[in-house]
């Protein structure tokens, strides 16, 4: 039988915790360079080992340990509300969908608070799992009524909070500005494991061509922000397929790996992506794709689209720095 606590409890833990000192910010479009506030770029290192605890001891499980890799996905299955998370017969789907990765980047949580992710990290850990989420300080503090998380498995992931920030867009140039966070495997040493940091993103609709065509600039200044992370996944719901990327697809190497399938529920178009450097993020296994939650599920067409309008995308890689590349070197 599970243990209940009071919501309101859980809140105040919540937006009490470390999320709420990230010290990160992404300066405006017209010059975008990711800093740590209060101080300058220079000498700016990240923050695994230093301001996150070590692993308290706690050790993953062995089966854990012996699996040489980690899946990250994007699933845009929206609006995440009190609506939504009410129907249970939904949620159930959606919990088991996010078990299956080892980070989700999640977009469109509808709340002036953190509650909805409350509520769906207590379903996803009620089967003895370990996942917590990382929203931007402002959650809860600020009227944005729209905004995106990291849900991510303590037991093989480690985040660096100091960097879980939204970009800083004072032009107004993102309806949604994009989430950016620092992540570490668990299960080997630290010298050895795989370091990376996410950009989850959603564009507007009505104007996905235009912020699609700024997001090369935020991927820039993510990779270029002084830390040393030439490992930068940018995941999420772009609007757009892989002939329609714009600036963002003549980033040297860029590849949207999930490939060509469609990403709309409904079969209509492929607008949701994993994006990353193919020289640089060689511990991409090459395996990747498009979960078709029809079959994952066994619904119906209809059922499926009640759970989610958009299909989760995902892509594997090693848990070690330098792991086995499942693209060829570029010559």
């Amino acid at each position: 039988m599970s243990r209940l606590v009071p919501l309101t409890t859980l809140l105040s833990l919540v937006v009490g915790g470390v999320y709420l000192f990230n010290r990160y910010e992404i300066r405006g479009l017209d010059r975008l360079d990711l800093q740590p506030r209060g101080t300058t770029p220079a000498g700016s290192t990240s923050e695994f080992g230093q301001s996150v605890a070590p692993d308290s001891g706690e050790q993953p499980d062995v089966a854990l340990r012996r699996r040489p890799w980690i899946r990250i996905a994007a699933f845009h299955f929206g609006p995440v509300d009190q609506a939504k998370m009410a129907r249970q017969h939904v949620m159930g789907g959606i919990v088991q969908i996010i078990r299956d990765f080892d980070i989700v980047a999640v977009q469109d949580i509808r709340a002036e608070n953190p509650a909805p992710l409350v509520q769906l990290i207590e379903l996803v850990n009620a089967g003895g799992r370990h996942y917590d989420f990382a929203v931007s300080s402002d959650v809860g503090r600020k009227p944005l009524g729209r905004y995106g998380a990291f849900l991510y498995d303590k037991q093989t992931i480690q985040i660096d909070p100091a960097t879980v920030c939204r970009v800083s867009d004072p032009t107004g140039s993102f309806r949604w500005p994009p989430l950016v966070a620092a992540f570490r495997t668990r299960g080997v040493q630290p010298s050895q494991a795989f370091t990376f940091t996410l950009i989850s993103v959603q564009v507007d609709r009505s104007r996905a061509a235009a912020e699609v065509d700024l997001l090369d600039d935020v991927y820039r200044a993510v990779r270029d922000d002084g830390r040393g992370e030439d490992d930068v996944i940018l995941l999420g719901y772009l609007g757009a397929d892989t002939q329609h990327l714009g600036q963002l697809a003549a980033l040297p190497y860029s590849r949207s790996v999930a490939g060509p399938l469609p990403t709309a529920t409904r079969g209509t178009g492929t607008v949701d992506h994993i994006l990353l450097d193919a020289m640089a993020t060689v511990e991409f296994t090459g395996r990747a794709g498009v979960v078709d939650i029809m079959r994952r599920l066994n619904l119906s067409m209809p059922e499926a689209v009640e759970v989610s309008e958009h299909l989760p995308v995902w892509a594997e890689f090693s848990i070690f720095e330098g792991g086995q590349s499942g693209f060829s070197t570029p010559e």
